[in-house]
């Protein structure tokens, strides 16, 4: 049976995780590119004799999935499952599984960075010094603000947890939300309306999926429904925010500042207009590339991998 293994980062654990698969009669296929495979070289791979998929990033639609003649399981290397056609896996009778709970600490880390980095500018600030400038950018305190988190998952709920340590407002809203023991826990509300959720905050985090429903759920007219002093963080998907509309707003003081840890296109275009604006930051989709993150994404994406394959 074998196995191919696309994410890059896999390798720093395949002490642990190899071991696990070849014990159990896998032959390992690995990338060895050093970045993301596209569609046709999945398909070189995989299209024959390939069982069982450790995915990153790297595309699996459809024509992908009907090329894979033996693929029976995905087992996902992270949580976020867009790049994956899951209507056509169910269809080709293909389990797919993500390593839910993995990065969840990570990446709610990451967003809290980016909120400091949005209120007072320290990679900025780090950086003027070293070029001889000792001027001052003035910031804004976290302590009383109003933090709105869009989705109230695993990772909200730690970016949720951050905040009020931060001693921060804290909003949630995900019209599919039920853990009010968790909201009484740590004094928490419960906002009804993305529109209500918008306006009231003072900074925005959003951690949500990739759907039909929520891609572009930030565009002109809801980046309109914001304070002109908010702050947008998303460490979820690039497509979430229409990029057109958040440079326009960006440029024209809609809202005062954006940091992203994702882009719709990654790496982004080196003329991409947002980069140009000092009131955007974009990093390079690096929320769950910790140490810790990155070994328990092995670990679990490689077992449930031997789950589905009932090995």
């Amino acid at each position: 049976m074998k196995i191919l293994i696309t994410p890059k980062s896999f390798k720093n654990y395949k002490e642990k995780t190899y071991p696990i698969l070849q014990n159990l009669g896998c032959e390992i296929v690995e990338n060895k590119t050093g970045r993301t495979l596209t569609e046709d070289e999945i398909i070189d791979i995989a299209s024959q004799d390939v069982q069982g998929i450790i995915i990153g990033v790297d595309p699996l639609p459809k024509r992908v999935l009907e090329s894979c003649k033996d693929l029976k399981a995905i087992s996902k290397y992270g949580v976020g499952m867009d790049n994956i056609d899951l209507e056509a896996a169910e269809k080709l009778n293909i389990k797919v599984k993500n390593a839910v709970g993995s990065n969840n600490i990570s990446v709610a880390e990451l967003a809290i960075a980016l909120i400091f980095e949005a209120a007072r500018r320290v990679s900025v600030l780090g950086a003027g010094v070293r070029n001889g400038n000792w001027g001052r950018i003035a910031g804004v305190e976290l302590t009383g603000k109003t933090i709105g988190i869009i989705g109230g998952g695993q990772i909200g709920k730690e970016v949720a947890k951050r905040a009020k340590g931060l001693c921060m407002e804290v909003l949630i809203y995900d019209p599919y939300y039920n853990d009010f023991e968790f909201l009484e826990k740590y004094g928490i509300t419960l906002c009804d309306s993305l529109d209500k959720i918008l306006s009231l905050s003072d900074i925005v985090s959003m951690h949500l999926p990739l759907t039909t429903d929520t891609k572009y759920i930030i565009n002109t007219d809801t980046l309109k429904m914001m304070k002109p002093s908010a702050i947008l963080i998303n460490t979820s998907r690039g497509e979430l925010v229409d990029e057109e509309s958040l440079y326009t707003a960006l440029k024209e003081k809609v809202i005062a500042f954006a940091a992203q840890d994702v882009f719709s296109k990654e790496p982004p275009s080196p003329d991409e207009k947002l980069l140009t604006l000092d009131n955007f930051i974009l990093t390079p989709h690096a929320g769950a590339f910790t140490a810790e993150a990155v070994e328990r994404m092995a670990l679990y994406s490689t077992n449930n991998l031997v789950e589905m394959l009932n090995l």
